[in-house]
């Protein structure tokens, strides 16, 4: 027997393949006009297994869109002049529109530096500190994809953005802090919670869109919920024992059974069980929030590439 939900689900496939497909059709009417192919460079220093991953799926979902898609890949010894002329070598080639240095680097390198040499025109993660600063005063730009995919998801499911209070738990460059900003541009009322904050379950119960980016698994339990509030979960855990399964999922045999056959499950930031039984709409994990990141990234590359025909 499966969990019987209340919430309704933000369908994040379903949003991602609609953005993709505008992407397909963009890339193609580019070339038809211009005759520019969109260009994507991933670069990954290391066999990191999770960034293999992430990396071989940024590559099929772009060529599958069109894009023309390489990775630079470099040994795990690799140093940080070596990694810094690699960057400003894609920097130079007209054909690579846009650069995307894979995260996290060895323990031995230092990211800032790294994303400081991207060229803010092809940072298509949206992490150069020119970029974070047109974000913040509403010029064009990247945008960082995770945020950026969630505002599109909102969007895809005609969730009412202005004068609607929204809470985002967590602070960080990456989603905490660009995402604040682009619910603001919403014309939401933003409040940012983070490890410091003084009751936090209270903060965010007042929310009517809540972002979970907290970085803790099923750290998000029923009281930090408004009813009916829209939860929108970042995180991703994996779930590898039974009793913990049950616990966050209840006797829903999808989930018992992954964890007996393939050993383990996925749960986000949000306690899935409770949130399930409170809130009016959820992201679930997976199929919520990470097909949105690639999809975004997509979409990135064909801005920057669009953009270099106007120039």
């Amino acid at each position: 027997m499966t969990l019987e939900t209340t919430a309704r689900l933000l369908d994040g496939r379903a949003t991602a393949r609609a953005m993709r497909e505008a992407v397909a059709r963009g890339c193609a009417e580019l070339q038809q006009r211009s005759g520019v192919v969109p260009g994507l460079a991933v670069v990954l220093v290391g066999q990191d297994p999770a960034s293999e991953i992430y990396v071989r799926n940024k590559h099929r979902a772009a060529t599958k869109v069109g894009i023309r898609s390489q990775i630079e890949r470099l040994p795990a010894a690799t140093d940080d002049a070596e990694l810094l002329a690699s960057v400003a070598r894609l920097n130079a080639d007209a054909a690579v529109h846009g650069i995307l240095v894979q995260l996290p680097l060895p323990d031995h390198m230092d990211e800032r530096p790294v994303i400081e040499a991207v060229d803010p025109a092809k940072d298509v993660d949206g992490f150069h500190p020119l970029n974070a600063g047109r974000l913040l005063i509403g010029l064009p730009g990247p945008v960082s994809c995770t945020p950026a995919g969630i505002i599109e998801l909102l969007r895809f499911h005609k969730i009412a953005l202005a004068g609607r209070h929204a809470v985002v738990i967590g602070r960080s460059n990456i989603v905490g802090k660009p995402m604040a900003v682009l619910l603001l541009r919403e014309n939401c009322t933003v409040t940012i919670c983070h490890s410091r904050t003084t009751d936090l379950p209270r903060i965010a119960a007042q929310a009517d869109i809540l972002i979970a980016a907290v970085g803790r698994m099923a750290f998000v339990t029923s009281e930090f919920i408004k009813p009916r509030a829209v939860v929108v979960d970042v995180g991703i855990h994996r779930v590898e024992d039974e009793q913990t399964c049950r616990g966050l999922y209840g006797d829903d045999a999808d989930r018992l059974r992954a964890v007996r056959e393939r050993g383990s499950t996925l749960v986000g930031d949000v306690h899935p069980l409770q949130a399930r039984e409170r809130a009016g709409w959820l992201t679930p994990v997976p199929g919520g929030v990470g097909p949105l990141t690639i999809a975004q990234l997509l979409s990135n590359t064909l801005l920057a590439a669009e953009r270099t025909t106007r120039s």
